[in-house]
């Protein structure tokens, strides 16, 4: 989540032209402690509860505000992160009380839409079976364009492994292309998405 963060968040902020990306919230809710629930069944995981993650992103949204920023946007790359963001900018709003405003946007968050519109340009097959793995090509390619290391890329290719659910990444100039376009998908559909809730704000007030 975080490499595909990193590069999506550069695009949408040099798309929009006015904004910058904040720190990535790297510890955020991923299941029960005890008992162990979600990802925190696997070895490794650290977990955040939903009233830490809410709190910490609280906190870094009104430092933000407190230093002249008028316009906090939330996206998460992670379903289980969307309801938080969703209830912190919400409150932040209702607080600030038009000196500025926080949106979280779940557009961000459609994979659904996606993977939809690469399967329907053909860069993607409508057959292709899941590995089992909690991965797919669009994730595999959006980390892959950020840091190719985050998908272990040349070991996969010299292994004959590189492949996500029967797509090859091995051909590097084919997926960097593709790779582009995930992003440039992505970052469009989120900025039409800020740019369409900030309208509906501007409305209210």
């Amino acid at each position: 989540h975080n490499y595909v963060l990193r590069a999506n968040c550069d695009a949408i902020a040099r798309k929009m032209g006015n904004a910058l990306c904040a720190p990535i919230v790297k510890f955020v809710p991923e299941g029960g402690i005890e008992p162990k629930t979600g990802h925190m069944t696997s070895p490794g995981t650290i977990t955040a509860r939903e009233e830490t993650f809410q709190m910490l992103l609280t906190d870094i949204a009104e430092s933000l505000q407190a230093h002249g920023f008028k316009t906090v946007v939330f996206i998460g790359d992670s379903g289980g992160n969307q309801k938080g963001q969703q209830t912190v900018a919400d409150a932040l709003t209702k607080k600030w009380a038009g000196k500025a405003v926080a949106l979280h946007i779940p557009e961000y968050y459609t994979y659904n839409v996606v993977t939809k519109h690469f399967e329907d340009q053909g860069a993607l097959p409508k057959d292709r079976k899941s590995d089992g793995m909690h991965d797919d090509p669009v994730i595999t390619l959006n980390m892959f364009i950020d840091d190719p290391n985050s998908v272990r890329y040349d070991a996969r290719v010299k292994a004959g492994k590189a492949t996500i659910d029967g797509v090859s990444i091995a051909d590097r100039a084919k997926s960097t292309d593709l790779a582009k376009k995930i992003v440039a998908f992505r970052a469009d559909y989120t900025v039409a998405a800020i740019n369409k809730a900030l309208a509906a704000k501007s409305s209210m007030q």
